[in-house]
């Protein structure tokens, strides 16, 4: 039986790695700005976010029917083919997208505001990255939690360490794009090597796909409408007002997703658990893990979403330049709020994603992406990256409610309103603490952060917003699961 001591132990190890992967986001971007300018920042920007809408669109959702239905397949073989015709299919795509980046370059590099030669690299790293994400779900499906750690890290670690070094030697934006290719096939050749070992190879017939494509296919609107509403705002600000404001956005749009941290966890371990649980018909554990994660993300967003608001003029400051700051600090509340929306918004469309509903998330965000690009059409050019973070709010706005409210027609999860309540007011009495203590520089934010995080702790378990249950659960934790889990 999988426990909730594991459980917890799994997101302690997934969480550890996606602070560590925004830390990679945060180390990147004083790097980039302060050694190779605003401009290089907004290249760097636009490769990533253009990769980031077309590695989902190649995965054709199959990543998402992996993750569905194989956690609790016992059949080797069936393992074996859904990985293999998955693969094949996502090797494919991106031959037939990277061509037509190939081909195309130039106009394509006209049209990103970026030189003709990152196109050409752009093709080769996301034929690689989607490779690796299907290789990687393998990882997810058999739960091997350390192992996925351990290669992440190394692929965070090694893109880190080459791209900062070339900076370091002259190579420039150059030299670190290169990085971020090279590390991505190594990594490659190392997940290719464990599958082989784990599964062996097997040439893939496809029989699984009809059915991986029905479900899987839906999935793909929704990373597309995620990438629109994330992402395509940086377009029409660098068509408009050039890429240099593209510089200043997106610093303040990174600041503010660090708040994804404390979803990212949750939503790995949740994507390969709840699966198991619904096709036994243990719709009590489902609940249980859907209301005990929500608490959990709540209990850790809800002061970081203050807190990152009142602080961002200042980790602007510490992590850009002035420049920076100074255009885009009243950018970041309003991206930690769309992001809060999106992150309480997860754990409603696991009910559709349960229920085989993807037809229905798939239209609502859509209708979230529609919105967001007729808002930035209208507003962008005039009122410029204020608009764009605007637009981004009211899209979330729209997802959030109507995932709620259809995710609630078909089952429903408790939501404890006590406590969040109580998260907030703590939440208020923290930052109202870090208003007037006024921080200036990175020693004195550092010091007011942990001052409010043992403000908001000592707040949280007053109000008793964690009852008995939870404080006794959290003694055994520490008592007895030190260690890390080693599947």
């Amino acid at each position: 039986m999988y426990s909730y001591s594991k459980f917890v132990k799994h997101i302690l190890t997934i969480g550890i790695l996606d602070l560590l992967s925004t830390a990679q986001t945060i180390i990147f971007l004083p790097v980039i700005t302060k050694l190779l300018g605003v401009e290089s920042y907004g290249i760097w920007s636009q490769i990533k976010i253009t990769m980031w809408l077309l590695v989902p669109f190649t995965f054709l959702g199959l990543s998402e029917s992996l993750l569905r239905f194989l956690p609790g397949e016992k059949n080797t073989e069936k393992i074996r083919e859904g990985l293999y015709s998955s693969l094949a299919l996502v090797l494919g795509m991106n031959l037939i997208m990277a061509s037509f980046f190939l081909v195309f370059s130039g106009q394509i590099s006209v049209f990103l505001k970026f030189d003709q030669v990152f196109v050409k690299f752009l093709a080769l790293i996301m034929i690689f990255e989607s490779l690796n994400g299907i290789l990687l779900t393998l990882v997810r499906v058999l739960r091997e939690t350390t192992k996925y750690f351990w290669l992440t890290i190394f692929k965070m670690l090694g893109e880190t360490g080459l791209v900062i070094g070339v900076i370091l030697l002259g190579y420039g934006l150059y030299g670190a794009v290169v990085s971020s290719l090279a590390i991505r096939i190594i990594i490659f050749i190392i997940l290719l090597i464990y599958t082989i070992r784990k599964i062996r190879i097997k040439i893939p017939d496809f029989s699984l796909v009809q059915n991986y494509l029905k479900f899987g296919l839906p999935r793909i609107m929704d990373g597309i409408s995620y990438w629109f509403i994330t992402s395509v705002d940086r377009y029409f600000i660098g068509f408009f007002w050039g890429i240099v404001f593209v510089g200043y956005y997106a610093p303040a749009y990174s600041i503010g997703m660090i708040l994804n941290i404390f979803l990212f966890p949750v939503a790995f371990m949740l994507s390969t658990i709840l699966p198991k649980f619904f096709d036994e018909s243990n719709m009590d554990e489902v609940k249980n893990y859907l209301s005990f994660s929500l608490k959990y993300f709540l209990s850790l967003a809800i002061p970081a979403s203050f807190g990152l608001s009142i602080l961002s003029r200042q980790l602007l400051l510490i992590l850009s330049t002035q420049e920076i700051a100074d255009a885009a600090y009243s950018i970041t509340p309003i991206i930690v709020l769309s992001m809060f929306l999106y992150g309480v918004s997860y754990f409603f469309c696991q009910i559709m994603i349960l229920t085989k509903k993807t037809n229905l998330i798939a239209i609502i965000c859509a209708a979230g992406a529609f919105l967001n690009i007729i808002l930035n059409i209208m507003f962008i050019p005039k009122f410029g990256i204020l608009a764009a973070s605007l637009t981004t709010l009211v899209s979330y706005v729209c997802i959030f409610s109507l995932t709620w409210y259809f995710a609630f027609k078909e089952f429903q999860f408790k939501i404890e309103w006590g406590f969040i309540i109580k998260s907030v007011l703590s939440s208020l009495v923290m930052v109202l603490f870090i208003f007037l203590l006024n921080p200036k520089g990175l020693l004195d934010v550092i010091l007011s952060v942990i001052l409010g995080v043992l403000i908001y702790i000592i707040l949280i378990f007053l109000f008793k917003g964690f009852g008995r249950k939870e404080i006794i659960f959290l003694k055994n934790f520490i008592k007895y699961e030190m260690v890390l889990f080693n599947k």
